[in-house]
């Protein structure tokens, strides 16, 4: 049986919430499952993802294959990079402590880059609100001067 790591849409007509699920290739988008994985709200900004990091490596080492945007989501949640940290330390390349601080160290780092981005959008939403255009009445005198000249 094949399996994949995919989106569950939920939500009403134009305000979509998926479930990050592991189903059966051939069960429809909707249908049934094996287990739930994570949830994900696309609406929010920035993106809400909610992951369980265990479930969704346990799947991933179980040969479960991802859609491109679960891979996505997973890419940005760290579970691939620890996927691959985990593959060195069975092939001997290092210890299992050693990929833990290199996970770490990346997820830190992460989550700072994360946050930097979050300021600087609410940055440029605050600007944005605090910008009001000025409406010049030089343009309205000329286009009254205009129909008074056709007159």
């Amino acid at each position: 049986m094949a399996v994949k790591m995919r989106l569950q849409r939920h939500g009403s007509k134009k305000r979509p919430f998926y479930f990050i699920v592991v189903a059966d290739a051939r069960a429809p988008r909707d249908g049934k499952f094996i287990q739930k994985v994570g949830t994900y709200n696309p609406l929010t900004v920035p993106a809400t993802i909610q992951l369980d990091r265990q479930k969704a490596l346990e799947w991933l080492n179980k040969g479960a294959q991802p859609t491109d945007t679960v891979r996505r989501i997973l890419s940005f949640k760290g579970v691939l990079y620890l996927k691959h940290l985990l593959r060195g330390v069975k092939l001997g390349l290092f210890d299992d402590a050693t990929a833990m601080t290199k996970f770490q160290a990346w997820h830190n780092e992460h989550e700072a880059n994360i946050t930097r981005r979050n300021e600087e959008h609410r940055k440029t939403q605050r600007a944005r609100k605090a910008y009001t255009p000025v409406v010049k009445k030089v343009e309205k005198k000329e286009e009254a001067s205009e129909g008074a000249a056709e007159a």
